[in-house]
């Protein structure tokens, strides 16, 4: 059995591959260029990949059997024609929750405790030479009694609200699909949840509903002071509009995803003159140690299964 991992580099080094060994003889790529694809996969059993496209002109006269994502995502694989081969695909869900949820946390506590200034004040020396015992010209709020609005209530997004409950947030969700029939916490619509949300946390799919599902119109109905953040998919959000509304309009934003990946040197957010509204990371919010490892044991147990 040929095992080939076309984009190891995505899982970090930091994390061992080494159980897929049991499986039989494993080839690792660090990446995969779009021409590099075809040759590396035609010898395969197994493929692993993350981002890497497998298509039909990939896997046309190859050997392959099963194709392992290692995500959530199946968009970089071709399932009509795997389906028509009789190839096998797998992805891997659940694995991230917990990490997403953190990163969402941190950035909604990077907007509201201000601790990037408070922390400059401290280290530029300024303390010291402060007449009283305190420093509070930035305020600062607590999430006690704020109202949370989630885009897209499926796991990830029932655990964020879990989590701001804890808060003594108010939690109301707006369904992306129409279909989610939640009744624990409130259901509004997209209208209410904008006008009315003091933190806007989108979890949802990319699909034909939701692509650029928050243009300037809607980003224009924020309220000032309002947290935004996008840990779903890139492309939700229109950039263009977003980058503007963030120069016009006091609301802040946290985004773990842009459109393309990695970012573009043309992206509109990297122009964005109110820098202090808007903090970028690059796509890590699935990516917790824990995260990657159970991400990891869970490919191998779809392997094992399916040699089963």
């Amino acid at each position: 059995m040929k095992i080939v991992i076309l984009d190891r580099k995505t899982l970090g080094y930091d994390v061992s591959v080494d159980i897929f060994s049991k499986f039989g003889e494993v080839i690792s790529y660090d990446t995969t260029k779009v021409n590099e694809t075809k040759d590396r996969i035609k010898n395969a059993d197994i493929i692993l990949t993350n981002k890497v496209y497998v298509g039909k002109d990939e896997l046309e006269n190859s050997s392959i059997k099963l194709i392992c994502v290692t995500a959530t995502g199946m968009n970089n694989v071709d399932l009509e024609y795997t389906k028509e081969k009789n190839i096998e695909v797998k992805n891997v869900a659940g694995y991230s929750t917990s990490s997403v949820i953190q990163l969402a946390f941190s950035m909604i506590f990077y907007f509201v405790q201000k601790l990037t200034y408070y922390k400059k004040y401290v280290d530029e020396q300024n303390w010291q030479k402060s007449d009283t015992f305190t420093h509070i010209d930035v305020p600062f709020l607590e999430l006690d009694n704020k109202r949370v609005g989630i885009i897209g209530l499926g796991e990830i997004g029932r655990d964020l609200a879990k989590k701001a409950k804890a808060f003594n947030c108010e939690i109301v969700y707006y369904s992306t699909s129409g279909q989610n029939t939640n009744s624990e916490y409130k259901s509004v619509t997209l209208e209410e949840l904008l006008k009315t949300s003091d933190i806007i946390s989108i979890h949802a799919p990319l699909n034909e509903k939701t692509k650029d599902l928050l243009g300037y119109k809607e980003l224009n109905l924020i309220k000032e002071g309002a947290i935004l953040l996008n840990l779903g998919r890139g492309g939700i959000i229109n950039e263009a509009d977003l980058a503007k509304i963030l120069d016009e309009k006091d609301i802040f934003c946290g985004l773990d995803v842009v459109s393309k990946e990695p970012i573009e040197e043309t992206n509109p957010l990297l122009k964005v003159v109110n820098k202090q509204r808007l903090l970028m990371t690059p796509h890590i919010a699935w990516a917790s140690v824990e995260a990657r490892k159970r991400l990891i044991e869970k490919v191998a147990k779809n392997i094992e299964d399916f040699l089963k």
